[in-house]
């Protein structure tokens, strides 16, 4: 076995309270795109001269919510994508009693799909919507379409909304505060498949106190230098955990 693999399970097997720290590289395996590898989501044209971040921004699903659904529908919602290797192992360590946190910054749902039961959803999640009247929930198969494309609620006729958060929109502070607790009290922290650029997300990691802190991501980013990083897929780092 690889020394850094050895080095990995080794830290795995001494670590109790662990949280996985979670970026868009981590559901590519399952048939997702990123964001901002050269393949990425908001390297696509849009066939417009708006850009996908104002796409998916506060601002523009607002002014112009049938544009909004239309790109949002065709980019951002997967509800055929299955769990893959990353997130079945997490649930796998959680299965073995170990205390798995999972701070994600997708929005796919793909560890609740794993069975993982504690994950916090820092930019919300697509599997979710809510009208943004009555604040009736909805899940993606109970949504009805208007003429336009747009979901609209059964009770009240309003706008069903994704639970996302959208460019320009602040991060739930109930979920932050979980987050940066969960971090700060882990013995163990993995940081994969995230470039570490979107802030405030990003900025949690500065919370964790632990001991041992892993990064498994395919291009180099600024870490710590006590990190034991792997610059390659999660399923490969992750396959030779088994």
């Amino acid at each position: 076995m690889d020394k850094k693999i050895q080095q990995f399970k080794d830290q795995l097997d001494m670590s109790q309270k662990i949280v996985f720290f979670g970026g868009a590289g981590v559901s590519t395996g399952s048939g997702i795109p990123d964001f901002r590898s050269a393949d990425g989501l908001f390297m696509q044209e849009t066939g417009t001269h708006v850009t996908p971040e104002e796409m998916i921004s506060h601002t523009f699903y607002k002014r112009y919510p049938k544009a909004f659904f239309n790109y949002y529908f065709e980019n951002l919602v997967f509800d055929e994508a299955q769990p893959n290797m990353g997130h079945i192992f997490l649930k796998e360590l959680e299965d073995r009693g170990k205390d798995i946190t999972i701070v994600t910054q997708n929005i796919d749902g793909l560890h609740q799909k794993a069975g993982s039961t504690k994950t916090f959803e820092l930019h919300g999640t697509t599997i979710r919507n809510y009208c943004t009247k009555c604040h009736t929930y909805y899940e993606n198969a109970e949504l009805t379409l208007d003429e336009d494309g747009i979901p609209r609620c059964e009770e009240d006729g309003a706008i069903v909304r994704p639970d996302i958060v959208l460019y320009e929109e602040g991060l739930d502070q109930d979920v932050v505060q979980n987050a940066v607790q969960a971090i700060t009290e882990a013995d163990m922290l993995i940081i994969a498949g995230t470039s570490l650029v979107v802030y405030p997300a990003a900025g949690l990691i500065d919370y964790f106190n632990g001991d041992s802190l892993v990064v498994v991501n395919k291009t180099p980013i600024q870490v710590p230098t006590n990190a034991l990083v792997f610059e390659d897929t999660i399923a490969k780092v992750f396959g030779q955990l088994q």
